[in-house]
């Protein structure tokens, strides 16, 4: 965590002070500090002590020791400093401590070395002993801005049987620049620094408890006439912390602490991208994964598992369809193994269209829109399962009912897209339907390769395309808005294939949030047909071919979304409002 941890005192003579504070270094170096501060020490010194040549760094660049007489140190003058405003003996380098995790180092001393850290710790131990200061003296309070930081500060009194109402004022602060995190860790830091400071008090009142058990101060002083309570400079009253709490290890614990205190709080918590509500794709591959769980777990309990299958070849391909919207519901589904997969294949949406070319993509795509059947008849499994995962991109999850690979047709209800060997017959009725595209893929002829458009690893060009259908798609026909856009998208070199499947999925989210206010406004709402012509007027879907595209998109939404809005229409508040 970017922050910096102190403790400040309020000495009676100079007013606010910063007794010891603690760092964080992401260099290996403190700001400052050159090569020539470890000269003619050698490389192996170097590597076995760098901590310590660090703290010797410090040392001569510390300026809470007095050591530079440097006008231009960010620090007090030794002169300016009694034994109750410094914390580190003359001469002392300091703590460290190395994070090996991060290679963070923890560095604790009485004074940040950057004059710019110096005035923003210095403004801030003046602000949370002067001002900025909670009823009742003791206790937290959150303040700053933008320019100096902002601060959590806990001011606590220690026992001192030689101070002025027998205790002496200290705070521990906490100073970063990113106010949010700072506020979210509020409940963290006062529990952890509530700690330190009640050990504190704890050893303090020990020792105030046995110098009053030796000599009351406060029955000397009542019998003592009235002085001047400065009359103490040169006496004892201004004693350090060490002194008070009888701990000669005070400061490396305060280091220990802090450096702890610091890492503790930059892990335990993380940043997380909120995209917002979930997708209906992401409502509906949940729905999916949980009935594929329910019904595995079914099966294992089953006793049927165990007989010997007796079905025909067709089974193994309703079971596929059953299946295929499960296992294909990550981007890259296959339940094929990929590394098996021939380089026959169809890498994306613009490499289809340049394969079958325009005008027969354009059918193909309008087809898929519209929810009619789509059948490929292929020797080529592979091809056709490739050409599957790249053309339901243009659909929700919801509406891809695939059939991978059959040996006999499965009628449209069952699926949407079936693959099916060279061989099989389709009725001539679905031939002839204006519900259904049918894609023949055939060996090219000589005559009839394609030309040179792929790698020589492609293998493509040996394959002739033939897409019919019952109900052809003029070229001039305008289509659905969707398929318009994709294929501007499609056609504009200036987009790499990324940017176009980004475009895709915000495509479908802007007209899966047009069905689902049709859906609102006609089956929960039941509105009149004259409201729902208005309606899709407004979404800019008042088009023939847009109206099917919404009503076949519909059947597309999830489980979740449904039951959500009919039991908001059906509670009480909601029925209030509509009337």
């Amino acid at each position: 965590m970017n922050a910096i941890v102190a403790l400040c005192h309020f000495c009676e003579l100079h007013g606010p002070r910063t007794l010891f504070c603690t760092e964080v270094l992401h260099s290996p170096l403190p700001q400052g500090a050159s090569s020539g501060d470890i000269s003619g020490q050698n490389e192996q010194a170097e590597e076995e002590e760098g901590g310590i040549q660090m703290s010797s760094r410090i040392r001569s660049h510390s300026p809470a020791e007095g050591a530079s007489a440097d006008s231009s140190s960010p620090g007090p003058k030794k002169s300016d400093m009694c034994e109750g405003c410094r914390s580190l003996a003359g001469g002392h380098p300091g703590y460290v401590s190395h994070d090996k995790e991060t290679s963070i180092k923890y560095v604790s001393h009485q004074h940040p070395n950057h004059p710019q850290l110096f005035s923003i710790v210095r403004q801030a131990c003046v602000r949370s002993l002067s001002c900025e200061v909670c009823p009742g003296r003791e206790g937290p309070i959150f303040f700053g801005d933008e320019q100096h930081g902002f601060v959590f500060s806990h001011t606590f009194f220690i026992k001192d049987s030689l101070a002025r109402g027998f205790q002496r004022w200290y705070s521990i602060i906490t100073i970063m620049m990113d106010r949010i995190y700072l506020i979210n860790s509020w409940p963290f830091l006062l529990g952890k620094i509530r700690g330190i400071i009640d050990e504190l008090q704890g050893k303090a009142l020990k020792v105030f408890e046995a110098e009053q058990f030796g000599c009351p101060q406060r029955a000397q002083r009542m019998n003592t006439a009235f002085t001047p309570f400065l009359h103490q400079r040169n006496g004892n009253a201004a004693r350090s912390l060490t002194s008070l709490t009888n701990d000669e290890n005070l400061w490396a614990c305060l280091h220990t602490s802090f450096a702890w205190l610091l890492k503790a709080c930059g892990s335990r918590l993380t940043e997380k991208l909120l995209e917002g509500a979930p997708t209906e794709d992401t409502l509906v591959q949940m729905e999916k994964l949980a009935d594929l769980k329910e019904e595995s777990e079914g099966w294992d309990g089953s006793e049927e598992e165990e007989k010997p299958s007796s079905q025909p070849d067709v089974v193994e391909g309703q079971e596929l369809s059953k299946s295929s919207p499960e296992t294909s519901l990550v981007p890259d589904c296959n339940s094929w193994n990929v590394a098996h997969r021939r380089l026959s294949v169809f890498r994306s949406l613009r490499h289809m269209r340049q394969v079958l070319g325009a005008s027969a993509f354009r059918m193909l795509a309008w087809h898929v829109l519209m929810g009619n059947q789509v059948i490929w008849k292929a020797q080529d499994v592979d091809l056709v399962q490739s050409a599957f995962d790249v053309l339901r991109t243009m659909l929700p999850i919801g509406c891809v009912r695939i059939i991978p690979y059959s040996e006999q047709y499965e009628e449209a209800y069952r699926c949407n897209f079936l693959g099916l060997g060279p061989h099989v017959q389709i009725p001539p009725h679905i031939l002839a339907s204006e519900f259904a595209v049918l894609v023949e893929v055939r060996a090219a002829s000589r005559s009839s390769l394609y030309p040179t458009l792929f790698d020589d690893e492609q293998s493509l060009n040996k394959y002739e395309f033939l897409v019919t259908s019952g109900s052809p798609v003029a070229a001039d026909r305008v289509g659905p808005t969707i398929l318009n856009k994709i294929e501007a998208a499609l056609t504009n070199q200036n987009l790499s294939v990324d940017v176009v499947d980004q475009c895709l999925v915000c495509l479908k989210e802007e007209w899966m949030n047009k069905v689902k206010v049709l859906f609102k406004f006609t089956k929960v709402d039941s509105r009149p047909k004259e409201d729902t012509q208005k309606l899709l007027s407004i979404l800019g879907a008042a088009e023939e071919d847009n109206v099917k595209l919404l009503k076949f998109w519909m059947t597309g939404l999830s489980k979740t979304y449904k039951s959500h809005l009919m039991s908001t229409v059906r509670s009480p508040t909601s029925s209030e409002c509509r009337n």
